[in-house]
């Protein structure tokens, strides 16, 4: 997507006139060349930069490769309008179990004519979208706000960095500067080859989403403290596939040293529940297939290839283990203590099965029809969890189809929450801040209690403090204080590596797995009463023999 360019001195006091901003001042200078933003709401004081390029396009001879130099441009480039959002391919971005979030929705009936509808917050869909946007209150470029750089989720098939849910304004309001950013999705963005590994020069492909947000990171890294950023104090943040990608930052050799904190939101680099990394040989094998399929002869026909004829290939499920970004499989490099050492703060929701994330765990609302049998249940315990399977099922309490529902509904949660703890426990042992949470509230939607309680992506409105967010949120006087707490909570961390500060209720760090107690980010919030040692310890016991598994592979 192309931004308006006003060329010469003219262009330079047109965009000086212009701002009637009291903060840092336009146009603003970055290595690429100069950008004007835009004042936020009535009343604020924050600025937003939209749409600036931190790499060239992803298209023809640099689809499937490494993120390239973005081209420089004279004059002032107005960045006032957010890029496209990337594709994921030529099919339709489906919600999908894993959230195809971003994707453009069918008109809901009774919506008004399409002439009537507001206009789209961003330009549709396209491979030219690596943009990312800016938001910032600082008074100057010498002002050293503390930096967060945000990773949307969406199952790698979905979502983007300028979608309403993740408008910076109101975060940027409470100090820190805010980045958002686009990356490639789906088979464009997670396509592995046998020839695209050759030409790396590495061992293996893939991951191209993975190194458009570390293009993002090195770019913040040059040019953030022309916004009033810091580029010394970085927290790198995300939610679900956001998350996976920021655990894998955390592990990865080549981000070492581009940002200093890390937020994750549902999401860890084995995903959301344990499991084992993909290699990048075994994408590389059915990519091969699927190019052969299509009768494609070299990689120079592929990348020539219009979009709509690339249907077939597969991509987007996850992050490879590539030899390169991905040295192994990332429970390993964690569990030895070879991650990159930087503080954090995880948590889940207590009912992310109602996004669909564990197959028969969903209550529709905690108090929908059982899904599951006890018999199920139980025969379900024994192949996940073998010999760990009664003390897990000790944990629940399950004499009727209805309590089968809720335990599975329940340690789904768990699992997730596990994931989370043991995370920040991996880093407590590096000597970092450790922080975990669990969020409980449920959510107002359309003047009443969300039926999907505190599902998948609840916590991100708040988070952000941002109550326009998501369309039906219509939040009463306990979102609106929660909204408050939990964002300040976040704008603490990503200032000093600890949530804590004078009017909120005391969050403890992390210091162990077994011990140590989680914040519970609910109505009101309050520390756990206790932490749930029972059912960590047989996720961790299955957590050891699958790393066991690994190590032997």
């Amino acid at each position: 997507m192309r931004r308006l360019v006003v060329g010469g001195a003219l262009g330079c006091v047109l965009a000086l006139a212009g701002t009637a901003f009291a903060g840092i001042g336009d146009p603003v200078k970055i290595d690429t060349g100069l950008v004007s933003g835009v004042d936020g709401t009535s009343g604020s004081t924050v600025r937003a930069y939209k749409g600036i390029p931190f790499a060239a396009p992803p298209t023809g001879e640099n689809r499937w490769r490494a993120p390239q130099p973005a081209a420089k441009w004279d004059g002032v480039r107005k960045a006032d309008a957010f890029g496209a959002p990337c594709t994921s391919g030529p099919a339709p971005v489906g919600r999908g179990g894993r959230g195809g979030r971003g994707a453009a929705a069918p008109p809901r009936a009774g919506a008004p004519p399409a002439a009537q509808q507001q206009a789209p917050r961003e330009p549709p869909r396209s491979e030219d979208c690596l943009y990312l946007n800016v938001w910032t209150s600082a008074k100057s470029a010498g002002d050293k706000r503390p930096v967060m750089v945000w990773i949307y989720g969406g199952g790698f098939t979905g979502g983007s960095g300028g979608m309403a849910w993740y408008d910076g304004e109101n975060l940027a309001s409470k100090g820190p500067v805010i980045v958002t950013l686009n990356y490639r999705l789906g088979s464009l963005g997670f396509f592995a080859h046998p020839d695209l590994a050759k030409e790396s020069g590495h061992r293996g492909s893939g991951n191209y989403g993975m190194m458009d947000a570390i293009a993002a990171l090195q770019w913040v890294k040059r040019n953030i403290a022309a916004f009033g950023g810091d580029p010394g104090n970085v927290t790198v943040a995300g939610e679900s596939a956001g998350a996976i990608m920021v655990g894998a930052l955390v592990a990865s050799p080549p981000a070492k040293g581009l940002f200093h904190r890390a937020i994750a939101e549902s999401g860890g680099w084995m995903g959301l529940t344990m499991g084992r990394m993909r290699s990048s040989v075994d994408a590389e094998a059915s990519g091969a297939k699927a190019v052969e399929a299509m009768g494609v002869k070299s990689l120079a026909e592929l990348r020539a290839r219009p979009l709509d004829q690339l249907t077939g290939l597969p991509g987007g499920a996850s992050l490879l283990i590539d030899g390169y970004l991905i040295p192994e499989d990332l429970s390993i490099t964690y569990r030895n203590g070879k991650q990159n050492p930087v503080d954090v703060l995880t948590g889940s929701n207590s009912d992310e099965a109602n996004f669909g994330l564990c197959p028969g765990a969903g209550l529709n609302g905690r108090g929908g029809a059982a899904q599951v049998t006890v018999d199920a249940f139980k025969a379900s315990a024994q192949r996940k969890y073998g010999e760990q399977a009664d003390a897990f099922l000790r944990n629940y309490t399950v004499a009727t189809d209805a309590d089968a529902a809720r335990a599975a509904h329940e340690a789904c949660a768990d699992e997730i929450n596990w994931n989370m703890r043991q995370w920040a426990a991996a880093q407590a042992k590096l000597g970092k801040k450790a922080y975990s949470y669990f969020f409980t509230h449920t959510p107002t939607m359309n003047g009443q209690p969300s039926p999907q309680g505190a599902t998948h992506t609840a916590e991100i409105s708040y988070a952000f403090n941002n109550p326009k967010g998501q369309p039906t949120q219509t939040w009463n006087e306990v979102d609106t204080k929660l909204g408050d707490v939990m964002s300040t909570y976040w704008v603490n961390f990503i200032t000093k590596g600890d949530p804590n500060g004078n009017g909120l209720p005391q969050w403890p760090a992390i210091k162990a797995l077994s011990t140590s107690k989680v914040m519970v980010l609910g109505d009101t919030p309050r520390v756990e009463e206790t932490t749930p040692a029972p059912k960590l310890a047989v996720f961790e016991a299955v957590y050891a023999k699958l790393l066991a598994t690994n190590a032997t592979n």
